[in-house]
C-alpha cells in the first residue's frame, strides 16, 4: 500500500507539532523535528498539510500530559519540611485566595513558553492547571510558590510558623511585581 508521505512532506503529530518527512518504511515515518531531533511515528499517528488544516483550523491542543512532564513539577532544589510547605500551602489560600490558582496558571504559562508552545496560554484551563500544581509535592509547589514570590525557599516556609500580618506583608512584597497580571488573572473566566 502507498504511503500519503512521501520524503520532504510535512507531517503534523496529534499535538501539532510539525515534521519534516525524511522516510518511510513498512508504515512507519521517520521524521526530523524543527529542532533537529529524530523521530519515528506510525503513518497513522500523523496527518498530512492538507489533513491538519481541514481539522479545527489547525490549532494546536494544550497537551496536559506533557505539561505535566516539565521539569518545575519534579523535585525541588531545596529541601523543605513536607508538613511546613503543606501548613504554607493552606495559610497562603487561607490569606490569599487565587493566588494559588494564579500561582499554578503562571507555572504552567512558563512551561508552555519554555517549550514553545507560547501561542497555547491563552487556551490554558485554570482548572486542569491547578489539578497540575495540586499533584505535585508540597515542597515542590511551596518552591514553585516561593520563586513567584522572589523569596528563598526555606524563608517562606518558615514565614507560614509566624503571624498572619508577616505573611501578608511578604505576599505584599512578592506579588508587587505581578500586580497587573494578578489583577487580570482575577478577571480571567475559571475554566
Amino acid at each position: 500500500m502507498a504511503s500519503k508521505f512521501a520524503p520532504g512532506d510535512i507531517a503534523y503529530a496529534k499535538d501539532g507539532r510539525s515534521y519534516t518527512v525524511e522516510d518511510v518504511d513498512a508504515g512507519i515515518v521517520y521524521c526530523r523535528g524543527s529542532n533537529g531531533a529524530e523521530a519515528d511515528f506510525p503513518e497513522a499517528a500523523l496527518s498530512t498539510e492538507a489533513e491538519w488544516s481541514a481539522r479545527s483550523s489547525g490549532r494546536r491542543d494544550v497537551s496536559y500530559a506533557r505539561l505535566k512532564q516539565a521539569s518545575v513539577y519534579k523535585a525541588a532544589g531545596v529541601r523543605l519540611d513536607r508538613a511546613a510547605a503543606a501548613q504554607l500551602l493552606a495559610k497562603l489560600q487561607r490569606l490569599s485566595p487565587g493566588l494559588i490558582d494564579f500561582a499554578a496558571f503562571t507555572v504552567a504559562s512558563r512551561a508552555m513558553t519554555e517549550n514553545g508552545d507560547s501561542d497555547l496560554v491563552g487556551e490554558l484551563s485554570i482548572v486542569k492547571c491547578r489539578e497540575l500544581f495540586d499533584a505535585a509535592t508540597p515542597e515542590v509547589r511551596a518552591s514553585l510558590l516561593a520563586n513567584l514570590l522572589s523569596t528563598p525557599p526555606a524563608v517562606l516556609v518558615d514565614a507560614a510558623r509566624l503571624g498572619d500580618n508577616l505573611m501578608r506583608a511578604m505576599l505584599e512584597k512578592g506579588l508587587a511585581p505581578h500586580t497587573e497580571a494578578f489583577e487580570a488573572f482575577g478577571n480571567r473566566r475559571r475554566r
